[in-house]
């Protein structure tokens, strides 16, 4: 949210009305089925825990590679960990406009970025990766939009709240990655 003597303005730089394309994101899509939907994968990734579970789930039922899953969750965790950060370093305030529709509760008032589009696109690009060989890495890539969306149709996040959660996710994947790749990290090994 940017503030102009005094006041908030809900548009992005460059101008666009972040608020106007929330309401227009929730005029289309509103729909209780889709509200439902969206709460589940609200709770599913309220603090990364439906992912950490995940990982968790995966270190447990695969052995072999039990260090590279546990890795993994590891770097979920510093993605959602790192998305808190900077929503205390912006204090972007989240949607309050009586356009907008809220569907869910938040553990905070902080809006940028979306920890939700952090943690599951973290999750995803890194077990999507670990999941290659059984064939759920196709569908497992498609809930990153998804996220994304359900936390707009939740009236929750702003776009760019979660362009930049994604952005971030993908960033903090990208190095755990790296991390794996080397096979260890100090006295840890990864894989």
């Amino acid at each position: 949210m940017l503030r102009r003597g005094g006041r908030v303005l809900d548009r992005a730089p460059g101008g666009v009305d972040e608020a106007g394309l929330l309401v227009a994101v929730q005029r289309r899509i509103d729909h209780p089925t889709v509200v439902r939907a969206a709460r589940a994968m609200s709770l599913f990734g309220e603090h990364a825990a439906g992912w950490l579970a995940l990982g968790a789930a995966g270190a447990a039922l695969d052995p072999a590679r039990r260090r590279t899953w546990a890795t993994a969750a590891v770097g979920v965790a510093g993605a959602h960990g790192a998305s808190i950060a900077v929503k205390r370093v912006v204090r972007r305030r989240r949607p309050h406009d009586p356009r907008i529709a809220v569907h869910v509760g938040t553990p905070s008032r902080l809006s940028f970025p979306s920890s939700h589009a952090t943690s599951t696109t973290a999750a995803v690009v890194l077990y999507a990766g670990l999941l290659r060989r059984s064939g759920a890495e196709g569908p497992l890539t498609a809930v990153i939009p998804a996220m994304a969306l359900s936390r707009l149709v939740l009236g929750v996040h702003y776009p760019t709240d979660v362009l930049a959660g994604t952005a971030l996710g993908a960033a903090c994947a990208l190095a755990t990655r790296r991390v794996i790749e080397r096979g260890r990290l100090g006295r840890w090994r990864t894989r």
